[in-house]
């Protein structure tokens, strides 16, 4: 599940669209209950790149590498729901 949030984060940092539309798209197209970029603000932003950076060690597979926008966020203290402030704000 982490790994597709990062799969996300890496569309949003590459502007291909915006989070709104991210997280229509996989609940329109794949039928999930929630996007994953709100997903990720609801778990927290810190505990996704923990996840990803265990996976990385773990694995040693580039496939896992945390995306940087999603280290910037949380180097920011931009932890999602928690904070009030993530990929949305609330």
């Amino acid at each position: 599940l982490v790994p597709m949030i990062n799969e996300a984060f890496f569309v949003l940092a590459e502007g291909l669209a915006t989070a709104e539309d991210i997280d229509d798209g996989m609940k329109l197209g794949c039928n999930q209950p929630i996007g994953p970029l709100a997903l990720a603000d609801m778990i927290g932003l810190d505990v996704c790149l923990a996840v990803m950076e265990v996976y990385l060690e773990q694995f040693g597979d580039s496939k896992y590498r945390p995306c940087p926008l999603l280290k910037e966020m949380v180097a920011a203290g931009q932890l999602g729901r928690k904070t009030k402030r993530g990929v949305y704000s609330y």
